[in-house]
C-alpha cells in the first residue's frame, strides 16, 4: 500500500524529512477496524513526532492521526462497526499513522463520521475535537447547558484547530462568555466566525487587553500555545479559584504563582485513553458520536482552513512547514491518494 512516512529526523526543507513509501497492507485482529483512508488532516503533534522520534534503522515512522475513511475489514471482537461503515477518528500515538492508504485502529476510539460532511471537511475535527471537549467539560469542569451565567473563558490561540473547535463548544453548549485571542486580522475575522464574544490580542499584556474589553478577569482559561510566555498574566487575567488549562509543551512555569489565588492547573492529552488503553477509553467513541450528531444539526461546523490536495510526501512537507511557520489558520486537510 502507498504511505508516507520518514525515515530520519530532518528539518522539513530537506526532501528526505517525508517520503513516499510502499508499505505491507495491516490485517485486523481483535477490536482492530482496517480502514481504507480517504482524507486525513496534519497537527502539531505530527511536526513535533517528526523531530522527537527517530526511526531504528531500516525503518519508516508512519505520522497523521486525523483520519476520514471507510471500513473494509473488522477484528473479531469488533462490534460496535461493519465494513462499509464512513468513519471518524485521531488514531494513537503508540501506532503506526493515518498517512497510509490503509490503517488499523481500535474501534473503541473511532465515531461514525457525520452524514453532512464529506471526507475532508470531516477530516478537521476529530483529534481537535476530542482535545477541545475533553479539556472544556472533563479537564476545566465547565457544566454544559445555558442555565449557568457568569462564568467567563479566555482561550489563547483560538485562531488554530483546537481553539476554533474549543470556541464553538463553548459558545454553542455553555453559557460561558468566550474570549479568543489572535494577532493578525484573518485570524481575528476565523475566530469572531467561529464564535468567540470578543477577540483581544495576545501579543499584548492579557490581563490589559480583558479590561479594554470590559472584563475585569475569567473563571476559566485555555492556554493552547506558548504557555511559558503568556504564564504571569494567564495568573493576572484569572479570577480567584479560577482554572487553567494546557494542551501545548510549556518551557519552566513557577507552578508557585497560582497558589495565591488557589488557582488549579489541568493538563489535557488526548492520546491519554489509547496510550494507557484506559477502562473508560470508549469515551472516545460516545464523544465521537456526539460530536458527529452536533455537526450533523448545524450546532458545530467543519474547521477545514487550507486543502492542500492529495496525500503525498510533498503536499505534506507543504502542510508542516506552515504549521512550524505558526501561521496555520484552522485545520490543514489532504485527500486520497
Amino acid at each position: 500500500m502507498k504511505a508516507v512516512g520518514y525515515q530520519t529526523s530532518l528539518p522539513i526543507e530537506d526532501p528526505q524529512s517525508l517520503i513516499d513509501v510502499e508499505l505491507p497492507e495491516p490485517v485486523a485482529t481483535g477490536h482492530d477496524l482496517l480502514v481504507e483512508v480517504r482524507a486525513v488532516s496534519v497537527n502539531p503533534v505530527d511536526t513535533k513526532m517528526r523531530m522527537r522520534n527517530t526511526p531504528g534503522p531500516g525503518e519508516t515512522f508512519v505520522l497523521g492521526w486525523d483520519a476520514t475513511g471507510v471500513v473494509v475489514a473488522t477484528g473479531p471482537d469488533v462490534t460496535l462497526f461493519r465494513p462499509g461503515d464512513e468513519v471518524w477518528y485521531a488514531g494513537s500515538v503508540t501506532r503506526p499513522g493515518t498517512n497510509a492508504e490503509l490503517h488499523l485502529v481500535d474501534e473503541r476510539i473511532v465515531g461514525p463520521k457525520p452524514r453532512s460532511l464529506d471526507f475532508a471537511q470531516a477530516a478537521a475535527l476529530p483529534l481537535t475535537a476530542i482535545t477541545a471537549w475533553e479539556l472544556l467539560f472533563e479537564r476545566l469542569g465547565v457544566a454544559p447547558g445555558k442555565r449557568r451565567h457568569g462564568d467567563s473563558l479566555l482561550i489563547i490561540g483560538a485562531g488554530g484547530g483546537v481553539g476554533s473547535i474549543l470556541t464553538q463548544l463553548a459558545r454553542g453548549l455553555t453559557a460561558l462568555q468566550v474570549v479568543g485571542t489572535a494577532s493578525r486580522p484573518e485570524t481575528t475575522e476565523w475566530v469572531q466566525a467561529m464564535g468567540a464574544h470578543a477577540v483581544i490580542d495576545h501579543r499584548r499584556p492579557l490581563s490589559e487587553a480583558l479590561r479594554e474589553a470590559g472584563i475585569d478577569a475569567v473563571s476559566h482559561v485555555a492556554s493552547l500555545t506558548r504557555t511559558d510566555h503568556h504564564f504571569p498574566e494567564i495568573v493576572n487575567a484569572l479570577a480567584p479559584q479560577g482554572r487553567l488549562g494546557l494542551i501545548d509543551d510549556p518551557g519552566p512555569i513557577d507552578v508557585r504563582l497560582l497558589k495565591q489565588k488557589s488557582l488549579s492547573l489541568h493538563w489535557e492529552l488526548m492520546f491519554t485513553r489509547s496510550m494507557f488503553g484506559t477502562p473508560d477509553m470508549i469515551a472516545q467513541h460516545r464523544l465521537l458520536t456526539d460530536v458527529a450528531a452536533l455537526v450533523d444539526d448545524g450546532v458545530i461546523r467543519s474547521t477545514l482552513g487550507d486543502h492542500f490536495g492529495t496525500i503525498d510526501a510533498a503536499n505534506l512537507r507543504r502542510a508542516h512547514a506552515l504549521i512550524e511557520s505558526g501561521r496555520a489558520r484552522g485545520k490543514i486537510v489532504l485527500e486520497g491518494f
